[in-house]
């Protein structure tokens, strides 16, 4: 089974380099009749291929898939009226991404919720993304704005610059049902945001990262860390990624958790689980291990803990130690800890 099949509408530069593709209804795991039908249409050979096409093979592949895939077929023909180029990508494999309309395609799936973050292969993928002018116009290459200013200009117009960046905002590409962003250039395309999510203003969603379920996000999902139901976010919380400084263990925030305002975690937690505000886990953070009589049984670092369920973190308000509390008894506790030494 092939892994994704798209139509795009896609930007390019005066090079004829692809800037951005937009997908409108891509499918993940398409049936065999779908790939069939772009090999006979399109001139697709198998693998993993972005065939850019022109009006009469958008015909084409409208008949084909009429049968197979209707909803496709009235996607094709809507195309054929683009004055844009039109890009048909089919992802034969998960393999390392070739060119950038593969990624896009990629991008797409995670936002469209039809894989989770680290479902789907993301290797070698900044390489394929030009840094791109994201203004009101749409993408515009950096070398070509100076000369895409002054014509809006002599227009009489204003050429809008939103961002510069490689990733665009996701809700130029995809709005999820069942969510609430407040401020939208703060999740990129990329994120997979749970239906039931808020996203508040200052709530920040990076790429191949977010939410599984109803979550309310009020600090920051760092790129690769997934959040679990049920779990809130404080004010200007943190969860530290995997992109800096060559770590590569995946940050996680289980389900029901609380990372208090200002707070942070630098290690996968388990399910209801806090910290408190203020206080940043990391996995070197030395932690005082209370029992249920609030005695210290054991001094561990932060990654002892990681992944550990029903755990409270707090900084005693007058040692200043950090301090981890658990409903289980200490000796369980103690014997969980030495399992993972």
């Amino acid at each position: 089974m092939s892994t994704a099949f798209a139509i795009g509408l896609g930007t390019k530069n005066a090079k004829g380099e692809w800037l951005e593709v937009y997908y409108q209804a891509p499918l993940f795991q398409p049936s065999a009749d779908i790939i069939t039908a772009a090999k006979d249409a399109i001139g697709y050979e198998g693998g993993n291929q972005a065939v850019e096409v022109d009006g009469g093979e958008l015909e084409a592949l409208a008949a084909a898939l009429e049968a197979v895939a209707p909803e496709q077929a009235k996607l094709a023909r809507a195309c054929t009226e683009s004055q844009k180029p039109v890009v048909v990508t089919v992802l034969e494999s998960d393999a390392q991404s070739a060119s950038t309309p593969e990624v896009y395609l990629k991008l797409h799936l995670l936002s469209h919720r039809l894989v989770k973050p680290h479902g789907i292969n993301l290797d070698g993928m900044f390489g394929l993304l030009p840094n791109v002018a994201w203004t009101n116009l749409g993408a515009i290459d950096l070398a070509e704005l100076p000369e895409a200013q002054l014509q809006a200009r002599l227009k009489g117009e204003l050429l809008s610059v939103n961002s510069v960046d490689k990733f665009p905002r996701m809700t130029d590409y995809v709005v999820p049902s069942g969510v609430r962003i407040a401020h939208t250039a703060r999740v990129r395309l990329g994120a997979h945001i749970g239906e039931g999510t808020t996203v508040m203003h200052e709530g920040f969603v990076n790429f191949n990262a977010g939410t599984l379920g109803v979550s309310m996000v009020e600090g920051r999902i760092s790129a690769g860390v997934v959040v679990g139901n049920g779990s809130d976010l404080g004010g200007g919380c943190s969860t530290m990624g995997t992109l800096s400084g060559g770590g590569n263990i995946i940050i996680s925030v289980g389900e029901n958790c609380l990372l208090g305002a200002n707070a942070g975690t630098g290690i996968p937690m388990g399910d209801r689980c806090t910290i408190e505000s203020g206080l940043y886990i990391t996995a070197g953070t030395k932690i005082l291990v209370l029992d249920d009589a609030k005695n210290v049984v054991e001094t561990v670092k932060g990654r002892d803990l990681a992944g550990k369920s029903d755990l409270l973190f707090r900084r005693n308000s007058i040692s200043g130690a950090v301090e981890c509390v658990t409903n289980k008894s200490a000796i369980q506790l103690n014997e969980e800890l030495h399992a993972n030494n």
